[in-house]
């Protein structure tokens, strides 16, 4: 079966794609699986991970919502793989590959979206904090008690550098960096209607008038944009006039959503409650899980911190700081 899908790669897919059956292979060396290519793999490796589990209870924006409706970081993580397999399949990329690296791109995001990156990048003044590399860090190490999930070079590179400022050696990889973009910017819109800080109307018109109204035209004109930018050639990138509209949406988001004090006041509650936590297990790391304290040995306290409380979901948080720090109900 394995030898049928690498024939039909080798007929269907681009030359510019990456083809499973020329794999860099994995840091450790195992086991090929005579049905699922290496990549296929990897897919379903990160999909049985806890870290992918716990994408369920992880800000996107809003944080720890209510509403059944909102996003969370692994409805969006959904999403992009959903975009980015759309680039892949358009441009006769490696859909396998591509569905990996969406997959997986978000595992190191820590609690409380952007906001707890920007606490424990502060926190860890030594070496800084950033999500896409932690997201490599959990799948080459972290996972399954310091094994990691041992997935394969490209998957890793299209993990570590997904954000648009990076650049991935595959273009699979740079299929899932628009696909993050035009993920969040059309879900995040949807989002901040729904929970009443922008209307429809407010969105700047010259964009609109581009890329669409909705969110399902917005996505659709966006992807179509690559595939007219990109078809044919050992690139992905998206035509001059949609790229301005889609940067115009983002600026908006910023200026009037991730900007507003709602969100700002909120980032000032989960800052008081992971530096809290971070000064805590600081003070006191024999009271960290067994394996963060085995982590020791190895890496600086610092280093383990960032990975125990990046880990956390939204509720984890919130639990252990109310278990360490609120007083207990006492019954007379």
């Amino acid at each position: 079966m394995k030898e049928k899908i690498y024939q039909k790669e080798k007929t269907f897919l681009s030359p510019f794609a990456t083809f499973s059956e020329n794999t860099q292979g994995r840091l450790r060396e195992e086991t090929p699986c005579p049905m699922r290519t290496d990549f296929q793999r990897d897919r379903d490796r990160i999909l049985h991970s806890k870290s992918f589990r716990r994408l369920k209870n992880k800000t996107q924006v809003f944080f720890s919502p209510e509403g059944d409706h909102y996003r969370t970081r692994l409805t969006h993580t959904l999403t992009v793989s959903q975009v980015a397999r759309s680039i892949a399949r358009v441009l006769s990329l490696n859909e396998d590959l591509t569905e990996a690296i969406a997959l997986g791109h978000d595992l190191g995001h820590t609690p409380f979206g952007h906001a707890g990156e920007r606490i424990l990048n502060r926190l860890n003044a030594k070496h800084g904090f950033s999500h896409n590399v932690q997201s490599g860090r959990v799948v080459d190490y972290l996972e399954n008690d310091g094994r990691g999930l041992n997935l394969t070079r490209e998957v890793v590179d299209g993990i570590v550098n997904h954000k648009l400022s990076c650049t991935p050696k595959t273009l699979e990889g740079k299929a899932v960096n628009f696909a993050d973009r035009i993920a969040y910017i059309n879900h995040d819109i949807d989002d901040a209607i729904v929970g009443g800080f922008i209307t429809l109307e407010d969105l700047p018109k010259k964009a609109i008038d581009i890329v669409g109204k909705t969110s399902s035209q917005r996505i659709n004109n966006m992807i179509f944009s690559i595939l007219r930018a990109s078809e044919g050639k050992n690139t992905v990138e998206m035509e001059e006039e949609t790229a301005w509209a889609t940067n115009c949406l983002r600026d908006f988001l910023f200026e009037r959503v991730y900007k507003d004090k709602t969100f700002r006041d909120e980032e000032k509650r989960a800052d008081m409650m992971l530096s809290s936590l971070y000064e805590y297990y600081k003070a006191k790391p024999e009271l960290l899980p067994e394996f963060n304290r085995a982590e020791l040995e190895t890496f600086d306290i610092d280093t383990v911190l960032c990975d125990y409380i990046s880990s956390m979901s939204d509720t984890f948080a919130v639990k252990t700081f109310t278990e360490i720090f609120i007083p207990k109900k006492w019954d007379l």
